[in-house]
């Protein structure tokens, strides 16, 4: 389970993001004796893994043939754990300053945390759900409307509305049919761009009732009173209204993305993404870094193998910099171990 600390401790490094990548990026940082806070504008780690798929398979993670991204997340956690980083979540850095060679960063909830030295580790950047434009939404958001989910059984023997027509949808019809009391799937068109397999899952537990699919319908309204769901309106393309019993309704329209303060900081953009030295993931500004899919070089190849290389680059390139007087004395895994979280 994440821990929380609200500590102004300054550690070495503060990373920002807390993807696959910015999650191997405390690992290989504390690996060298660098301690972390992780930064994220999301409410939980593992950044699109846990937003956008969770119970998708990933194929090209070494060593795993096949591996569901929710139970990749989790061990990424357990590996970072031995070196007790400072998660900050649901906050965005607003602002950075450098005082005295200490980076100070602000966050978009009032924090201020201190560092040495900084890595960007945000993927695409910024990510924060699509919301679907219906009226008082904000009222029932964290009770009976929710972006992502994190415990399954929290929506146990409720009747949940699912909209979106993308993985993330489909998986979590999928996902919460056993559990829930009804399971409705709203999609605007009649196909869905998710995994064949999955779509046959889908068709199946229709076909004996299980999950009811709507299409093409839209969102249009919501039913209920002091953030409590007891249902939604949908519109289908003849301005037809329908009415569906709903306690929960899970709206994925995928992440909305965005460099946000990071595009004034100075540092030098390439089409959203940032100029890096292939070897060091060191940016134009002394200090700063930046690794994973927000990365940029000749022949960048966008892969999370990718980005755990750039993580190893990038902290070692720190030591180096902050320690000029202690060379490290590189060692293997397998020789000096790990700590004991």
């Amino acid at each position: 389970m994440v821990q929380i600390s609200q500590t102004d401790t300054v550690k070495d490094v503060a990373i920002i993001g807390a993807g696959p990548v910015g999650l191997f990026a405390v690992f290989e940082c504390g690996m060298v004796g660098l301690s972390c806070h992780v930064i994220d504008s999301l409410a939980d780690i593992g950044g699109q893994c846990t937003a956008l798929y969770p119970e998708k398979p990933i194929y090209d993670i070494p060593a795993y043939p096949e591996v569901k991204a929710s139970d990749f997340i989790e061990k990424l956690e357990q590996q970072a754990a031995p070196f007790d980083p400072n998660y900050q979540l649901n906050q965005q850095i607003v602002a950075i300053e450098n005082i005295d060679n200490i980076w100070r960063l602000s966050t978009s909830t009032g924090n201020t945390l201190k560092a040495k030295s900084i890595i960007i580790a945000g993927g695409a950047g910024a990510f924060g759900p699509n919301r679907p434009p219906l009226d008082d939404i904000e009222s029932y958001e964290g009770t009976s409307i929710f972006y992502m989910v994190r415990q399954k059984d929290a929506f146990k023997g409720k009747d949940i509305v699912i909209a979106g027509g993308g993985d993330s949808a489909v998986d979590w019809a999928l996902a919460l049919n056993d559990i829930a009391a009804s399971v409705s799937l709203v999609h605007r068109r009649d196909k869905f761009r998710a995994a064949p397999e999955s779509i046959k899952q889908l068709e199946a537990l229709q076909s004996i009732s299980k999950i009811d699919i709507l299409t093409p319908y839209q969102l249009h309204g919501l039913q209920g009173d002091a953030g409590v769901l007891s249902g939604v309106d949908l519109i289908d393309k003849d301005k037809k209204i329908r009415t569906v019993k709903a306690d929960i309704l899970l709206p994925f329209y995928g992440l909305a993305t965005s460099l946000g303060p990071i595009a004034e900081w100075g540092l030098d953009l390439n089409k959203n993404h940032i100029d890096v030295h292939p070897t060091t993931c060191a940016t134009n500004i002394a200090g700063i870094y930046a690794i994973g899919d927000i990365a940029a070089y000749e022949n960048k190849l966008k892969l999370i193998l990718t980005g755990f290389s750039e993580a190893a680059f990038a902290a070692h390139h720190i030591h180096k910099l902050q320690n000029p007087e202690n060379p490290l004395h590189f060692e293997y895994s397998t020789t000096k171990g790990v700590p004991e979280a």
